[in-house]
């Protein structure tokens, strides 16, 4: 491809997704009579020896690939994650992609490894966080990372070679022996913990204890030092905690200011991180702050403004009060990459990966063609929202909410039945017009929630039950028996989210 022929295809694809998101609303938000390997025998079992036309690949791409698209971007689609993006955060992507750098040292590319730290000191003062976080400050730093579950692997990992090294010295291991003390190690999350820390502690080897929470979601300062205290009786060292700020399951938040005096009684290398991947970003906004009191606590935190503040996937910003406890256990500086002492602390240290992509730019161009003001309408506009949805559903007395409505969460359930709210799901989400189970792309609640009335009166209906007709307004948390919950992956956020039993 020559440099014409790029600029006359780049235009082409530009037009396509701009006429993509224009029209998305207009297909099915799910493929139907789509079945796993479908795209296997539309397509060549080899590669092309030969080049092919362009146009001829943009028809099989929107005739064979986009068949079996779903469309994250649908304003009926209600499932897994955010899909929060904008044009302004793909400007910055683009960029990256055209300039084509590997930033994982600052000699390899001194403007990306810079305008990282600049980006994490601007958004940690637009989100009001410690100094102590700032890149300017004496210790404290920030870096981007790929995911949520990239830094909260990380900071697992940081937590884990700290406490090893200072048991090591308590025990008199030889340093080459201080592994035998990695059975000794218990981390700690709640059950409103994300998955991500489940599987952390999984592939750091360390024991994980998920703790339960009370009737408003958060984990109450008494139960986790119970259990620590109940560990340490054991012989065993509670040496990791990983809050969270805004639970996937149902927009909880956990007391950091509870939290934190129990916490801070442990050894001085207890590590305190918490999680606000997605409610982390309204705190943009200077009246959702008190959810955080107590971060000047914590020893890490990490929000994703993928999930919730309009920049395309991947981006996760991963801020920490000490850098060199974070990094000191993963550097490895071979003399090819390592030659010359530039006094700048190289991201490839906070990641497990060398490779880094030029994250920055997506979110230098976010923040500078919005603006603060501009970011904080949005997430005040999404939240005003969420509230108008949480009145919807408390009008119609066939449905019930069940958590306490911050942000964009709302759970609800229909009919105090778990079989009922099932078979609600299921009638929506076959129609494939609705995919029920986290997206920012909630414009059209009326729409949405008159569907969701009438599917909730054939439901009713088709059980047995009396149908009580709905309230006359104008988009649920599903409630799931246990041992559908895994199987169904089923969540809502910001519209809805799954209700779980509290047994489970």
């Amino acid at each position: 491809m020559d440099e014409e022929e790029f600029k006359r295809f780049g235009k082409q694809i530009i037009d396509y997704m701009v006429e993509y998101r224009n029209t998305v609303s207009n297909k099915k938000v799910t493929p139907p009579d789509i079945k796993p390997h479908y795209l296997r025998p539309l397509l060549p079992s080899e590669a092309p020896m030969n080049p092919e036309k362009f146009e001829d690949i943009m028809k099989d791409f929107d005739t064979k690939v986009m068949e079996g698209m779903v469309h994250w971007l649908h304003p009926h689609f209600f499932s897994y994650l955010s899909s929060g993006d904008s044009y302004s955060s793909i400007i910055g992507d683009m960029l990256s992609d055209g300039i084509a750098c590997v930033g994982f040292a600052w000699a390899s590319c001194p403007a990306c490894s810079e305008l990282e730290v600049i980006m994490m000191d601007w958004i940690a003062k637009a989100f009001g966080l410690p100094e102590k976080f700032l890149c300017t400050s004496k210790n404290g730093s920030g870096a981007l990372e790929g995911s949520a579950s990239d830094a909260i692997m990380v900071v697992l990992l940081a937590a884990r070679y700290n406490a090893l090294e200072a048991l090591k010295d308590e025990f008199h291991f030889k340093d080459e022996d201080k592994v035998k003390l990695l059975p000794k190690l218990v981390a700690y999350c709640s059950t409103e913990s994300h998955s991500c820390v489940e599987k952390a502690a999984k592939l750091n080897l360390v024991k994980l204890r998920i703790l339960p929470v009370n009737n408003e979601g958060y984990l109450e300062p008494e139960v986790l030092d119970k259990a620590m205290e109940e560990d340490e009786q054991k012989g065993l060292k509670p040496f990791f905690y990983s809050a969270i700020l805004g639970s996937t399951k149902q927009g909880a938040f956990d007391r950091l200011n509870l939290l934190g005096p129990v916490i801070r009684k442990r050894p001085d290398y207890f590590w305190f991180h918490c999680d606000a991947a997605y409610a982390g970003n309204a705190f943009i906004c200077p009246e959702m702050r008190p959810l955080m009191e107590g971060i000047e606590y914590v020893n890490s935190i990490n929000v994703n403004p993928n999930k919730w503040l309009l920049t395309v996937f991947d981006a996760s910003l991963l801020w920490v009060d000490d850098q060199m406890k974070l990094i000191k256990g993963m550097i490895v500086d071979p003399l090819y990459i390592h030659y010359l002492d530039t006094k700048f602390v190289d991201r490839r240290h906070w990641t497990i990966a060398l490779s880094r992509r030029f994250r920055a730019l997506k979110l230098w161009f976010l923040f500078r063609l919005h603006g603060i003001s501009g970011l904080q309408k949005y997430i005040r506009e999404d939240i005003e929202k969420a509230r108008h949805f949480e009145n919807l559903v408390r009008e119609d007395k066939r449905f019930q909410v069940h958590n306490i409505v911050r942000c964009g969460i709302i759970c609800f359930q229909l009919g105090n039945d778990d079989n009922l709210t099932q078979n609600l799901l299921t009638k929506l989400n076959v129609t494939h017009d609705i995919f029920l189970a986290p997206t920012t792309f909630k414009n059209k609640y009326c729409t949405v929630w008159k569907e969701i009335q009438k599917k909730a009166t054939e439901v009713l209906v088709e059980a047995g039950v009396e149908p009580e007709p709905p309230m006359q307004s104008d988009s649920l948390t599903v409630r799931v028996p246990p041992e559908h919950f895994e199987k169904l992956n089923l969540h809502l956020a910001d519209v809805a989210q799954v209700i779980i039993p509290d047994n489970h």
